[in-house]
């Protein structure tokens, strides 16, 4: 007896739809603060959504054709052609580079030979020639990691950046573990991007109703009904969280890096953070926000 095959119930598209509404809500802001213009950002939504159909969304490993990344993505076909003839003439490289100064500040707030014994970061020689003897310096610093960028062209770019700072004595001393770049706005909306990207598909991949491996971090907590001050207490608080935190990361990071070495296999990469966001929701409403909890209640987000 010939059975029918029973096809499977679409998804209800309403919770994601109101889920990308929510993300998209500082995407328009960032937009409109950048001057970007909604048919940049369609041209662009319509090349991200041909290349991840092609590269994630292929059946038996057999090529994906015109026709399925229409069906998958709504793009008319002849825009899949012309963006996949287009995506294959640029570069397939998605390896992302961590910059060379945020690298040496890496190493300064992690490499205990380069720490204070209260675990701060030591202030450092400029050269070894006025340094003391057995003692490191900055140019030790930035060979460690590079040997192709000069200790000069590393410093002045981090004096540039407000990261370290000259002291009278011609010592180099770090003025912020964190590194966020605070040059031009590219640099910046480089940080954003590398960031929010990999913060966003953690939490994407969290939710993928095919996924089979594990679930990636992605937790938070939130209070409400807060002065400006104690809003101010606790970004600060969380600001002496991260710091002790980070350092502690970074050391356990390095130690693989250097054990990584000797794997078959060391093509992976990793990204650990933290944000802090306030709002006043008597001004502006939040419709992405959680349901208002009791005064007394504090909720803490999901852990994954």
């Amino acid at each position: 007896m010939n059975t029918a095959t029973v096809p499977q119930a679409m998804p209800d598209a309403a919770p994601a739809e109101q889920a990308v509404a929510a993300v998209l809500q500082p995407l328009a802001r960032l937009m409109i603060d950048q001057g970007v213009q909604l048919a940049q950002v369609s041209e662009m939504l319509k090349a991200v959504l041909v290349h991840e159909s092609v590269a994630r969304y292929g059946l038996n490993e057999r090529e994906v054709s015109d026709t399925r990344v229409a069906l998958l993505t709504g793009v008319h076909r002849k825009d899949v052609k012309r963006l996949r003839t287009v995506q294959q003439t640029q570069s397939k490289s998605a390896k992302q580079v961590i910059s060379v100064p945020a690298a040496v500040i890496a190493r300064w707030i992690s490499e205990p030979r380069f720490l204070n014994i209260d675990q701060s970061p030591r202030t450092l020689a400029k050269s070894p020639k006025s340094g003391t003897l057995g003692e490191p310096d900055f140019p030790t610093l930035v060979a460690e990691i590079s040997r192709d960028v000069s200790a000069r062209a590393v410093l002045d770019e981090l004096l540039r950046l407000g990261a370290v700072e000259i002291l009278p004595q011609g010592q180099v001393a770090l003025v912020d573990q964190a590194f966020v770049p605070q040059g031009s706005p590219a640099e910046q909306l480089a940080f954003l991007a590398a960031s929010v990207g990999d913060h966003l598909s953690a939490a994407v991949h969290n939710v993928d109703p095919k996924r089979s491996a594990a679930a990636m971090l992605d937790q938070s907590a939130f209070s409400q009904e807060l002065s400006v001050e104690q809003v101010a207490a606790l970004h600060q608080h969380a600001r002496q969280l991260w710091a002790s935190v980070l350092q502690k990361f970074l050391s356990a990071a390095t130690l693989a890096e250097q054990r990584s070495q000797t794997a078959t296999d060391h093509s992976h990469r990793i990204r650990f953070g933290v944000y802090f966001y306030e709002q006043d929701q008597s001004a502006l409403p939040d419709p992405g926000a959680p349901s208002k909890p009791a005064r007394s209640s504090k909720r803490q987000g999901r852990n994954t």
